[in-house]
């Protein structure tokens, strides 16, 4: 496959699927002292729908 240059930072699927496939793969750090105050809402909503959800399932 030949690399062809395009102009700007226009990226086809195929390239956007590889960026995202790898910044799956990247851990990722949670630092409180960083965080601002939708950080920490984002945070205590995903915990609430663990929640929620792990009683689903054991229900």
């Amino acid at each position: 496959m030949a690399n062809r240059q395009r102009p700007g930072e226009i990226l086809t699927k195929t390239e956007k699927l590889k960026r995202l496939q790898s910044a799956k793969n990247e851990d990722v750090e949670f630092s409180a002292e960083l965080a601002d105050h939708e950080d920490i809402e984002a945070l205590r909503r995903s915990e609430a729908a663990d929640r929620r959800q792990g009683r689903e399932i054991n229900d």
